[in-house]
């Protein structure tokens, strides 16, 4: 089955360069009318140009394909929604994508550098999701992915303020995956491993060169096609790897009063051991060892 997007409009935020350019074009092709967002800054968040979208749209027109350039920072995400509205009339799928590092050690980061990441990656995405949400709502349909990194799910030296705000966006996916469901709105986040002038920073350049953006769109494609079902889930991809990644719990252990650290101490290992680890999949089932020992009934409230 060929995976199509006829009459369906899809914004890409960054689509300027790199991955966004990558998942624009795909989206063209397969019938998309696609909003191509890029501010055309450096990747440090400095500068604006408006040839940068606009090169990717003319890519699009060359192929047949529609397409318009928004070239708004992502802060402002109700313009760039809003230039969907005015050229197609509707938005159906939103790639939150756009991106830049500053990195520096947790000791050397100034609070510029902080504030900047959190605006563009964090603030950026909900500013943008939030614009669509209500049309998206009102269609009964939405597809949209955030896009985290290995930073954010592992850590990385020289990155606090990127990695926080790429969890913060998993997290933010997990809670609209669980308010859109009713509406058909899905949302998935990806993890993507690929050559950029954002990895370059990071990365020998024989592998950027090797782990091309284009291994990287496929999934998002499928995530984001009328015909998934699949929500709330986090994929790391790149490089021709596609692997979804999940929570894992021990087994833990349970004490029927008040303990000390000193008693904790006592059943470390078998705190710590993973031998029959769970998988919980929801808030529910990540408290099932809570409740398996206090009544299935017990309602916990979140902490």
């Amino acid at each position: 089955m060929d995976l199509r997007f006829d009459d369906r409009v899809v914004v890409v935020t960054g689509a300027g360069q790199g991955l966004g350019r990558s998942h624009a074009l795909e989206y063209a092709r397969r019938g998309a009318r696609v909003v191509v967002n890029d501010l055309g800054g450096s990747t440090k968040g400095d500068g604006s140009s408006t040839s940068v979208a606009q090169g990717v749209v003319d890519e699009i027109r060359a192929m047949g394909g529609d397409a318009a350039a928004n070239t708004d920072s992502v802060e402002h995400g109700d313009k760039i929604i809003q230039t969907a509205m005015d050229h197609f009339g509707r938005v159906d799928v939103v790639v939150n994508n756009a991106g830049i590092l500053r990195d520096a050690s947790f000791a050397k980061m100034t609070d510029e550098d902080w504030d900047l990441i959190y605006r563009v990656h964090l603030l950026g995405s909900y500013k943008v999701t939030r614009a669509a949400w209500p049309y998206m709502r009102d269609a009964v349909f939405g597809r949209i992915i955030m896009t985290t990194s290995v930073a954010g799910i592992y850590g990385n030296f020289g990155q606090a303020n990127y990695a926080a705000a790429k969890l913060g966006l998993f997290g933010l996916a997990q809670t609209l995956s669980i308010e859109g469901a009713s509406k058909n709105i899905l949302v998935n986040t990806v993890g993507p491993t690929a050559g950029s002038r954002l990895t370059a920073t990071v990365l020998p350049k024989e592998v950027t060169e090797a782990l091309k953006p284009e291994y990287v769109t496929p999934t998002v494609i499928l995530l984001t096609h009328e015909s998934s079902t699949t929500t709330g889930k986090l994929f790391e991809v790149g490089g021709g790897w596609v692997s979804q990644t999940r929570w894992e719990q021990t087994q833990g252990v349970f004490f029927q009063d008040e303990f000390t650290a000193e008693e904790l101490l006592g059943r470390w290992d078998d705190a710590t051991s993973f031998e029959n680890s769970r998988h919980g999949a929801t808030l529910a089932e990540s408290k099932s060892g809570i409740k398996e020992r206090m009544g299935q009934d017990v309602a916990l409230a979140p902490q």
